[in-house]
């Protein structure tokens, strides 16, 4: 089969390798689309631990072809997506559902190999059936759909919340989807420039800020002077962090959905202390995945238009220089099998 390996941090290829084989509790899925991730690029730039010579891929959907197990050969033939936490099940944080608190966890697309490829491995147990009506790109999309679902239940996050997102790529822009869903209100979404911003008011966003043009702080006081509910930070930059602890309300919380890159950062602790924030950390979807394709299949959510650019295997190094470089409309690069 074709994959995308990266071999060691630096140095990715498309090469041929054998069709791997499920073993007992897993199940083979032919690929038919997996969206590059930003995560996938600190992968392949080393900033995030993986088991090199790696294939990434995290976000994907395809059908069931091969079980390990006489009692999983029922998915055999089904349109799948699923979650990615390899898991014991018996632990006390398994038994919870908490499956990324598990001392044995791994994940598909960082320490297996994930779904940058023909086919890619997954947990049987972690299986979710995607309605025919539902297209195996969207599907793809129930995990960053999932991190959004996640952040807004860690955030105790509740229909009429006002909600400001700082950040507007995938994440930001599923969050705001989610938190429409249920019932938030006048949303707003702040990112560095107008790039991703058009988009944001076409998914529903009451205000828009690009924060090149504007002072983020100044233009709150206008839309939300009492401050807000829920603010949440979708980039992990030091500045957004420390704006978000400022912009809440009193009693208000702050999520942290973005990725930090190891990076110590500097906050005012008497901005939490003080005014009484709530301040989550807010990383990964915690088993989302059957809500977000409920979501979908009901339309009530539609994040399909998030997948901006659709390609094969091999025009993998195209995909990975959009998702760098992020030009303007661009959302997602999202490998198909068409």
């Amino acid at each position: 089969m074709k994959a995308i390996v990266i071999k060691e941090p630096g140095h990715v290829v498309l090469e041929e390798k054998k069709i791997p084989e499920p073993q007992a509790g897993f199940v083979r899925v032919k690929v038919k689309a997996a969206a590059i991730c930003a995560t996938d690029l600190e992968v392949l730039d080393g900033n995030i631990p993986a088991n090199y010579p790696l294939t990434p891929g995290h976000e994907w959907s395809g059908n069931v072809d091969a079980a390990g197990s006489e009692e999983d050969r029922f998915w055999i033939g089904k349109r799948v997506v699923g979650s990615n936490d390899v898991v014991c099940l018996k632990c006390d944080a398994c038994r919870r559902g908490e499956w990324r608190y598990c001392g044995d966890f791994e994940e598909v697309g960082f320490k297996r190999d994930g779904a940058y490829a023909e086919y890619v491995i997954v947990p049987a147990y972690g299986l979710c059936e995607l309605p025919d009506h539902v297209s195996f790109v969207h599907g793809a999309l129930c995990e960053p759909l999932g991190v959004a679902l996640g952040t807004l239940e860690k955030a105790g996050a509740k229909f009429g919340d006002t909600l400001l997102i700082i950040g507007a790529g995938s994440i930001g822009l599923c969050i705001l989807a989610a938190a429409k869903a249920m019932g938030m209100q006048d949303i707003v979404v702040a990112a560095a420039t107008e790039k991703r911003l058009g988009i944001a008011r076409q998914m529903g966003a009451s205000h828009t800020i690009a924060l090149k043009d504007h002072d983020l702080i100044e233009e709150m006081k206008k839309i939300h002077p009492g401050k807000t509910d829920v603010v949440v930070d979708a980039t992990g930059i030091e500045s957004c962090i420390q704006q978000s602890l400022k912009l809440a309300r009193k009693g208000g919380t702050v999520a942290l959905a973005g990725y930090g890159r190891g990076k110590v950062m500097s906050i005012r602790i008497d901005d939490i202390h003080i005014n009484n924030l709530r301040v989550i950390g807010a990383g990964n979807n915690w088993n989302q995945h059957k809500k977000a394709v409920a979501l979908m299949a009901q339309g009530l959510v539609n994040i399909e238009n998030l997948a901006t650019d659709r390609i094969k295997l091999e025009e993998f190094e195209k995909g990975l220089e959009l998702a760098r470089k992020r030009p303007d409309g661009f959302v997602k690069a999202v490998f198909v099998d068409e």
